[in-house]
């Protein structure tokens, strides 16, 4: 009979720390069904690479999060998209941001997640990603056709602007591995190379502005420009149709025109257990809280509603849908 208590006194604790909702760190403090109050408890948010839009964004989330709700918020740098995901799915963040392309792939068991689908879902599609080639003018570079033998930077390894990038090459029927003189560098690493010379060019996938790009045409005045990459966007879409074409406006680096680009949206992430009170609380700041995201980087300013729930392939989460209307 003994034994028989102790076992029943177990299952209700098991039972009871089931109905509490506990998953990746977050506690929902037993929130009412169709809350959207988050209770208390602790959210990881995976970003990117420091100087890059994700990591200041990252920062500004965490902190609009920590003073408008009971949650404690942090954001860390990682190697972006590829890894956000692999480690948003298990378990080591709650909340990642991530491009496209890269979700599109990890929810469809393809790319680099190939056989391996992912159980994440999306709390809104943010800002467009801008795709961002630039090379030295002494490099012979005009094409990425032209980047035959060079030294190119193609972002960290799992990262978005890995995957971007490697098809970029491909598209332009070079191989990554064997055509260029592929660097996998972070953003800090690919910018001192191109300023001392080490580095031909390089490929970035990133709000505008971003600040490590800034720094490089500030130090290289008149030695680097922009390459339009959108005779390649057909060849993109054929991978993925997520692809768009945009522009680099004049003013973002005090360039003397335009640049033609290829665009991808971003997306903020979390995976399908998500607690729904926290994440119908941290889509809806997104929204009210625009302007001090914005004051973080200004590529949250092109958060829009109206654009929000537009996250195919990846699913809406639950939570997102109340804070979206539906």
């Amino acid at each position: 009979m003994r034994a028989k208590a102790r076992s029943a006194r177990l299952m209700a604790v098991v039972l009871v720390l089931a109905a509490t909702g506990c998953t990746g760190g977050t506690a929902n403090d037993a929130a009412p069904a169709g809350s959207c109050t988050a209770g208390e408890g602790a959210v990881k948010i995976a970003t990117g690479n420091p100087g890059g839009v994700y990591y200041a964004l990252g920062g500004g989330l965490a902190q609009v999060i920590g003073a408008n709700t009971k949650l404690k918020a942090t954001a860390e740098s990682t190697g972006a998209s590829v890894q956000n995901i692999q480690q948003l799915a298990d378990g080591r963040y709650d909340v990642a941001f991530a491009l496209a392309d890269t979700a599109a792939d990890a929810v469809n068991g393809t790319g680099v997640f190939a056989g391996r689908p992912q159980r994440i879902q999306a709390l809104a599609r943010l800002y467009p990603n801008s795709t961002q080639v630039l090379v030295r003018n002494g490099s012979g570079i005009n094409s990425i056709t032209d980047m035959r033998g060079k030294r190119i930077s193609i972002g960290s390894p799992q990262s978005g602007t890995e995957i971007i990038a490697t098809r970029l090459l491909e598209a332009a029927g070079l191989n990554p591995n064997t055509d260029i003189q592929a660097q996998r560098l972070d953003l800090a690493a690919t910018a001192e190379g191109v300023k001392a010379g080490t580095i031909d060019g390089l490929v970035w996938s990133g709000g505008l502005p971003t600040a490590q790009l800034s720094d490089i045409i500030t130090s290289l005045k008149g030695q680097v420009k922009f390459l339009d990459i959108t005779p390649l966007l057909g060849a993109m879409r054929k991978i993925n149709p997520v692809y768009d074409t945009g522009e680099i406006p004049v003013a973002t680096y005090a360039q003397q025109a335009a640049v033609p680009t290829i665009v991808v949206p971003n997306f903020l992430l979390v995976r399908s257990d998500f607690p729904a009170p926290e994440a119908c609380a941290i889509t809806k700041l997104l929204f009210e809280k625009k302007n001090d995201l914005a004051q973080a980087h200004p590529s949250a300013e092109q958060i829009d509603p109206g654009v929000a729930k537009l996250t195919q392939p990846v699913p809406l989460h639950p939570g997102a849908k109340q804070a979206l209307g539906g």
